[in-house]
């Protein structure tokens, strides 16, 4: 039977989820209402008055084609971020796990890059494909490749791709390598003793077993994807050339911070909210099925 923690007094476990249920309420739930209620009304940029509009801001969204091209632009940048920066940290977890000597420096090189902010690793990856100064750019026009993200619209979005899954390397590399390092090695050598090969091995039991390990960063990543790249965004192409990546987080800001129309960037934000919220419910009720924990 199962045993239960029993409290001396009960008002004890309500003190103890205190804190954390005041920070949901003030930094989530309450600006999710904020926006709930903004986005039915009509505000001038000063503030002065305020019109209820009601469903207004939200036709505007889908008659509006620059909204419609941010979403195909979010899909394809949160696609190739997600796939790019899992795929890379599970190779690099993968390597790490047989490494043997010289371990620490390794792993250590491989999560830095997580300890830096968003924006400031924007304007590194900036100042690396810089078609002027920058090295990267300067190694690309030497083997005949014209690189300039500050006018092709292709070339900024694989930018900013780039630079966000390499930012979130790190974090899936510390929960793959954990992951992996949990795999029993007997289980391994008794394939190997039936005659599975490296690749047969990997495929047919250890990604298997680390089904939970990679829905839990599925999850995580898809978040980050839709709302944490805002900053890398904004410091790599400012949402341009002629909106080539501007995501829909971007255009939120744009939209309201900008452009100062404050009810139809808080309809951008709940419709935003509710495709990241759909999109974890589908993953926790369809994906996780096929997770063997």
């Amino acid at each position: 039977m199962p045993k239960r923690v029993v409290f001396p007094h009960r008002a004890l476990p309500w003190a103890l989820v205190f804190p954390q249920l005041l920070i949901t309420l003030v930094f989530f739930v309450w600006p999710a209402g904020q926006a709930l209620v903004q986005s039915v009304l009509l505000q001038d940029a000063f503030g002065l008055s305020t019109h209820f509009v009601g469903t207004e801001n939200f036709r505007r969204l889908v008659a509006d084609p620059n909204y419609v091209h941010a979403v195909r632009v979010t899909l394809v940048f949160v696609g190739a971020t997600v796939g790019l920066a899992m795929a890379a940290a599970l190779l690099l977890a993968a390597m790490a796990d047989r490494v043997g000597r010289g371990v620490v420096v390794y792993r250590t090189l491989l999560i830095c890059p997580y300890a830096i902010a968003p924006a400031v690793a924007g304007v590194l990856w900036h100042f690396l494909f810089n078609p002027t100064i920058g090295v990267v750019a300067g190694w690309l026009q030497a083997l005949g490749y014209a690189w300039n993200h500050v006018l092709n619209g292709g070339q900024a979005l694989v930018l900013v791709i780039l630079a966000a899954a390499w930012k979130q390397v790190s974090y899936n590399f510390l929960f793959f390598l954990a992951g992996l390092q949990a795999i029993p090695r007997a289980v391994q050598e008794a394939a190997a003793i039936d005659g599975a090969g490296p690749g047969a091995r990997f495929w047919r039991i250890v990604f298997p077993l680390l089904s939970p390990t990679t829905f839990f960063l599925l999850v995580l990543n898809l978040v980050y994807a839709f709302f944490e790249t805002f900053g890398i965004v904004h410091a790599v192409t400012g949402g341009g050339p002629a909106k080539a990546t501007e995501t829909l987080v971007f255009k939120v800001f744009n939209d309201g911070f900008v452009g100062l129309d404050f009810g139809r960037s808080a309809a951008q934000s709940v419709v935003l909210m509710a495709i990241v919220t759909g999109l974890t419910v589908v993953q926790f009720r369809y994906v996780e099925r096929r997770v063997q924990y």
